[in-house]
Parts: structure tokens; sequence; C-alpha cells
């Protein structure tokens, strides 16, 4: 039987994927055959979305009609609203996603005529529309409108965000577009990490994608797997200058104390997303005028790899890019979720094609045969 000392299936080969190569040569990452490269300097995130939904990147008339059908697509319905109106204003915003999904579900349902990629392209271009439909309600009382004009999700997200003070056209605005894009590309698919393998053994029993993409947040909202960007940034915030982050982290690794955004599971030399968004964390820096937040940064980024080792991952400079473009920590991981669910889909569909149900195998280590005892001898 194939089991590891470390347990948690480390170096166990769970399946076959034609979707995303993790990890080849140390450092490499190719979404369907492209390099992560290549599409974060020449595609947008509309682009790869396409790719990993329906197979192939769009040629130019395929790409116009996807984005007008996402645009058609960012309605709430007024279900949605009333429910997240209902929810708690302390409510996680992960908890917001996840339920926003499977009501959704109950709505507007799989079938042969709504398909596994229409429901993806919904859940896309509805998810920004919910989480800040809710999150401008509970902080202001206020129903936005979230049919604005915007061509990709990126821009959607932003001017949700700020509402009509945002320019997208300025070359701040710009900036920010372009860092969320990015983003949203590098975040979009990365193999049999944990809410993709949780998708697709729910596809695998031949549950609803409703369901599969619910088991797939629900993972993600785990702080060991989504939420090290959202801790890394607190974890920065909470230092005031670059001396102070220095004392401070040496305080940290003696006192054994895990620092979130470093290191991998499966990327051995470097996180090749890492210096991609990176670049982006520190333009926005630059045209901000800050001081601080990218200097303390990279303070940690050059601590971590003198002292332990670890090279940032890709949460790490996401944080401060996240940040820069003025994102409420606590939907760092909630845009990861709306970047995933393309890759997470694609898992789903690509499950059915040859499906076998997952049921893995484990090893015995409780106690040998006892003999019953009756309940009056206990």
């Amino acid at each position: 039987m194939a089991t590891t000392k470390e347990g948690g299936l480390a170096d166990i080969v769970a399946g076959t994927t034609a979707i995303c190569t993790v990890g080849h040569e140390g450092s490499s990452l190719y979404y369907r055959g492209y390099s992560i490269v290549d599409l974060t300097q020449k595609a947008s995130f509309e682009e790869v979305a396409y790719l990993l939904i329906y197979g192939n990147l769009p040629n130019q008339q395929q790409l116009n009609q996807y984005l007008e059908k996402l645009q058609k697509l960012r309605g709430l319905p007024v279900e949605i609203t009333h429910a997240l109106e209902r929810m708690p204003a302390a409510t996680h915003p992960m908890d917001v996603m996840r339920s926003t999904c499977s009501l959704l579900g109950t709505i507007e349902p799989e079938t042969k005529e709504h398909i596994a990629q229409d429901v993806a392209d919904r859940l896309l271009a509805m998810f920004p529309a919910a989480l800040l439909y809710w999150h401008h309600f509970h902080l202001s009382g206020e129903r936005i409108d979230v049919k604005v004009e915007a061509t990709t999700t990126a821009e959607y997200f932003l001017k949700l965000l700020y509402g009509k003070q945002f320019d997208a056209k300025s070359e701040l605005g710009k900036l920010m577009v372009k860092t969320m894009d990015v983003s949203l590309i590098l975040y979009a698919e990365h193999e049999f990490n944990a809410s993709t393998f949780a998708a697709r053994v729910c596809t695998a029993t031949l549950s609803d994608i409703y369901s599969s993409i619910t088991a797939g947040i629900g993972t993600l909202r785990g702080p060991l797997h989504g939420g090290a960007n959202e801790a890394a940034m607190l974890l920065i915030l909470q230092y005031a200058s670059v001396e102070d982050a220095k004392k401070g982290m040496m305080q940290k690794l003696q006192n054994k104390e895990l620092v979130m955004g470093f290191g991998h599971r499966v990327y051995k030399i470097r996180d090749p997303r890492s210096d991609i968004i990176k670049a982006q964390s520190k333009a926005l820096s630059e045209a901000l005028g800050d001081k601080k937040i990218f200097a303390i940064s990279e303070c940690i980024d050059k601590i971590m790899m003198e002292q332990k080792k670890l090279f940032p991952n890709l949460d790490f400079y996401s944080a401060s890019a996240y940040y820069f473009c003025g994102v409420p920590i606590n939907m760092f991981t909630p845009l990861f979720v709306i970047s995933r669910t393309t890759g997470w889909v694609a898992h789903c569909i690509e499950q059915r094609k040859n499906n076998k149900l997952i049921r893995p195998t484990a090893d015995y280590i409780g106690p040998a045969r006892l003999a019953y005892v009756s309940i009056d001898k206990r």
C-alpha cells in the first residue's frame, strides 16, 4: 500500500490531468501547456478563464462574445440579494461566497440546458457582485447597483469596491486593474491542490457542479490552504519600519512561530508566480509613494531566505498588491475564489470525462479486536 511518512498524501499521485503542470523542474507552472509568464504578460484573465473552462485560447471573436456573455451574467437574483442582506454583518466573507454558490444552485440548477460551463460563467460573473453587494449593504446600508459598465472582471471588481470614485482610465486605475487581472490569472489553477481535489472528489460521486464548487470553497476557507495572503498582510502591518520588522521577525523565528506566505508543498526552488505579483506590488508601491509596506515586505522576504531558506510563494506579495489596490484584507481569499472557480470547474469537467469514484484506503492504527462489554459492566 502506498503511504507516506508525513501523511497528507504527500508525493502520492492521485490521478492524471491535462489542465495544469505544477512544479516540474522545481519552479514552473503551465496552464494547458501555456507558460504562466506568457499568460500574465500577453493574455487577460478572461482569456485564461476561457482556456481553462473551454479547453483552448479564444480567438478575438470568441473572446468578444465571452466578455459580452460575462457582462450580461452579472446581475443578482432577488433571492440572492435578500439572502445577502439577511446575512449577519460579522459573517466571514468566505461564508458569503459559499452560501451564494449553494443558493444559486437552487435557483439556477445545473441541467442539460444549463451545463457546467454555463454554471462556471455565471459564478465567475456573479461572485464579485454578491461579495460587494453584501459588503456595501452591511458597511453603509447601500444597495449597490451591480450592473456597472466594466469590460473585465478585474475592472468590475474594483468599480464595485470603490464606486464612482474609481477612475479606470487614470494611470493608477490602469495599474490597479492590471494588477488585479494578473492576480486572477495567477490564482486561477494549480493542479491537485486541496480545494481542487475536494471538488474532484465531490464530482466523482456524480454530484452537481454547484456542490463541487461549494466543496472547493469550504476547503479553501481553511487557513492552511487559503488565507495565507491575509495572514501575510497582517504580519506586514505589525511592523512600523524595516528595523522593527528585522527585530520582530528574528524574535518570531526564535520562538518558532509559523510565518505564512513562504515555502510550498510542490515547488522546491521558487514559486514562479511570486516574482510576477511582486513586480505588480512594487509598481503600485512606487505609484502610491509608499515608503513602508513594500520595504517591510522585502525585509521579511530576505530574512526568511537567510534564516530559513524559504522563498515567498504567491500569497506573500499578493498581500501587499491587494492592499495597495485598497482591497479589505478579509476579501483576499474571496478573490482567490473568484479566480479559482475557473480551475475548479475545469477539473470537474475533466473528472466527469473518465470518472471513477475516488475512495482511498487507510492504514488502521486503532486498538486490536476487543470483547464487547455489556452496559451494566462498563
